[in-house]
């Protein structure tokens, strides 16, 4: 792997990074539109989430087509075709004249997200670490800048936030016009020694759906639990967490590169459980839920860098199927354990989930020590 300043790399990454922000934008733009599509539709508070809701639930249906477009088409088609889609959706929600539509734009942008994430995050993953980390941390980046854009243009109407999106859509097209789209290269060699791994796909799916989990579990739960301790800076921790999150990733993408992803998402997963387990600390937990972003930053792109060194990279969309699940899952579940047990019952299971993390982790490498001395 050359270095991030060779040319060829940066033109490599470079319709990943506006491709990614622009999935940033999209991702953490409904939460903050909200009050503007009340205001627009006079929809109820319980009636307004399903906007965000069809968002989602697009976006996970999108993997598992992806996966089967990649098997007929090259990455290139997949990804303009995704980021039409896209463009068409989110102009969709900008101009809809009446709730129904705007729902219905919504999952159709949804799609089109989940399609470009889930075929650039398969391409850059199997580029190794390195890569799939820079243009994770571009989406945190887009992330952050979302509810700002939402502040600055939301005065103007609910469509100029949505439009911008749409226009960032466009300039992704013109910079895989510039600079293409990088294509998926071949199996790697240790894959065939790892096909006689039973169950090897299915130990991946689950590795990625704990790790959701985890991070849907801190993002939606650590400001109740911190505020049932008492602490008036909850959602300055939250904010902290994603940032030492983003933080993670930026530095896994400059000096990860000499690191083996497993190590990387082994010491992460261990490092976060020990994060949950300090977390029951009053004292200790807002400085725990930071540096519990920080330790899982690097996992998800390693995971995937580290799949795609065993399994074919068109195998990856479908393993983001389980993420989008524990992404689902965790937040409810933890609800209901937080309901029964209290608030003590969030760091617990996110200890839980740690530890889930770090336990699959030594399968998989226990496993594939075999399938080594075999190749």
């Amino acid at each position: 792997m050359n270095p991030v300043s060779d040319p060829p790399l940066l033109r490599v990454l470079a319709v990943g990074a506006v491709a990614f922000f622009t999935l940033g934008l999209i991702q953490a733009m409904y939460g903050a539109t909200l009050p503007l599509f009340q205001s627009r539709y006079g929809v109820e508070t319980g009636v307004v989430g399903m906007i965000a809701s069809a968002h989602f639930l697009g976006s996970a249906l999108a993997p598992p087509l992806t996966g089967a477009a990649l098997a007929r088409l090259s990455v290139r088609r997949v990804v303009v075709a995704s980021l039409v889609v896209l463009a068409l959706g989110v102009s969709g929600v900008a101009l809809a004249p009446v709730w129904a539509v705007a729902v219905g734009s919504a999952f159709v942008g949804g799609l089109g997200l989940g399609g470009v994430s889930a075929c650039l995050n398969a391409v850059y993953a199997a580029l190794g670490s390195r890569p799939v980390n820079l243009v994770n941390a571009v989406f945190g980046v887009g992330s952050m800048v979302s509810p700002l854009l939402v502040t600055g243009l939301g005065g103007h109407g609910l469509a100029w936030p949505f439009l911008t999106v749409a226009l960032c859509a466009g300039l992704t097209l013109l910079a895989a016009r510039l600079w293409g789209v990088p294509g998926l290269p071949p199996s790697p060699p240790a894959a065939s020694g790892a096909a006689a791994v039973r169950g090897l796909p299915l130990l991946f799916a689950a590795l990625i759906g704990v790790y959701v989990s985890l991070e849907a579990g801190y993002g939606a739960w650590i400001v109740r639990y911190l505020a049932g301790l008492g602490r008036g800076d909850a959602a300055l921790v939250l904010s902290g967490f994603w940032g030492a999150l983003t933080l993670g990733r930026v530095l896994t993408g400059t000096w990860g590169a000499r690191i083996p992803p497993e190590r990387l998402v082994l010491g992460g997963a261990a490092l976060v459980t020990g994060c949950s387990l300090a977390a029951l600390v009053p004292a200790l937990a807002p400085v725990a839920c930071v540096l519990a972003g920080l330790a899982l930053g690097p996992a998800f792109g390693s995971l995937l860098a580290w799949a795609t060194r065993l399994m074919p990279a068109r195998q990856v969309p479908f393993l983001l199927m389980a993420g989008s699940a524990g992404g689902v899952v965790s937040p409810f579940v933890l609800g209901q354990g937080v309901t029964a047990f209290g608030g003590s019952a969030v760091p617990l299971a996110l200890m839980g989930l740690g530890a889930a993390l770090t336990l699959l982790c030594a399968v998989i490498l226990r496993r594939m020590r075999p399938a080594a001395a075999a190749v």
